[in-house]
């Protein structure tokens, strides 16, 4: 047993401690590129969250059932990977030369003049690109470690929702109000700001690509649309990303348009056109009223995002400028300060 010594006062602020805490904490995770197991973390704790609070079971029950989704969506994800990476390269292939000969036809005047090597030139590009998805122990090297990451994040998100503490001491401190126990409690005030900010910007986002894939889904089957699979597993992943993931799946889902007609096409763009007209609405109601950021504000954070940690890294920005916007939103300055 550890006697307690003499009691000594410190000039440190808990507070203070904590925000430099978390601040490292977010440097840390774009410099070592750790966005992957705190992205499966924050997600996963969403999960169980909606799990708990609809089934108001057991926490050993609702992680039981976390586990079979889990399961079932990492399965279904695979085969969707494993789908896209055989029928990207097919989808440019049959579109690539249907787009070359509809801007010949009507004589539409384009950045370049030399249709056929533009053609080869494509071509070739998605080639080496097939080729270089073929290299499998290359990116089998760099899959594993992003599975690991996942199954990280996810156990240290069933771990928070089993036992949330910080301080897991059997018996009182001997010290009550003691530089640890404060700075435990701060920092654990921090992160569950930071787990709201994600919970609102992420739930919104995530409705929002829900409603765009239903829609999306309803159209492929109306006009019988190719790779319906793709199309809607595009739409959606991609509807996580703001702003930018619209712009993906919107080339995706034309450059399928073309591999059919380019009438097929056109009214996959004017579908598409209708469509962002809705989500402009939607972004205003449920986004818009949340947040408040402006576009432009938002478009950087995505770049920076994008920069340190790559796709992650888009996904993290609107969550990490809201965090930075409710924690400085909620510091008050003396009026000499300003």
């Amino acid at each position: 047993m550890i006697e307690a010594g003499p009691t000594r006062h410190t000039g440190l602020s808990p507070s203070r401690i904590s925000y430099l805490l978390m601040a490292g904490t977010l440097v840390a995770v774009g410099w070592l590129h750790l966005a992957t197991p705190l992205l499966a973390a924050l997600f996963s704790y969403l999960a169980l969250s909606c799990l708990h609070y609809a089934r108001q079971r057991g926490r050993w029950l609702t992680v039981g059932l976390f586990s079979v989704l889990l399961a079932a969506a990492a399965y279904h994800l695979g085969y969707f990977v494993n789908l896209s990476i055989r029928a990207l390269p097919e989808i440019a292939d049959k579109a690539i030369p249907s787009i070359l000969q509809w801007a010949k036809e009507y004589q539409i005047e384009l950045p370049f003049t030399d249709y056929d090597s533009l053609k080869e030139q494509m071509l070739g590009t998605v080639t080496r690109e097939v080729n270089f998805l073929g290299r499998f122990a290359h990116v089998a090297r760099g899959a594993s470690t992003q599975v690991v990451y996942l199954a990280v994040g996810c156990v240290i998100a069933i771990s928070i929702f089993l036992n949330p503490r910080l301080e897991l001491a059997d018996g009182a401190p001997p010290v009550t109000r003691n530089l640890y126990s404060l700075c435990c409690q701060e920092i654990a005030t921090r992160f569950k700001l930071f787990y709201r900010s994600f919970a609102l910007v992420m739930g919104a986002q995530i409705i929002i690509s829900a409603i765009n894939t239903i829609f999306t889904t309803i159209f492929v089957l109306a006009v019988h649309l190719p790779y319906a699979i793709v199309v809607v597993g595009v739409t959606f992943l991609c509807g996580l990303l703001p702003v930018v993931g619209n712009l993906v799946s919107n080339t995706i889902i034309v450059g399928i348009g073309f591999t059919v007609s380019p009438n097929t096409a056109l009214v996959a763009l004017i579908f598409l056109v209708v469509i962002h007209k809705l989500e402009y609405f939607l972004n205003s109601k449920i986004i818009g009223h949340r947040i408040r950021n402006p576009l432009w504000l938002t478009l950087l954070a995505l770049v920076v995002g994008e920069r340190l940690m790559g796709v992650p890294g888009m996904i993290l920005a609107p969550v990490a400028l809201h965090y930075l916007k409710m924690e400085t939103s909620a510091l008050a300055v003396k009026d000499s300060q300003v």
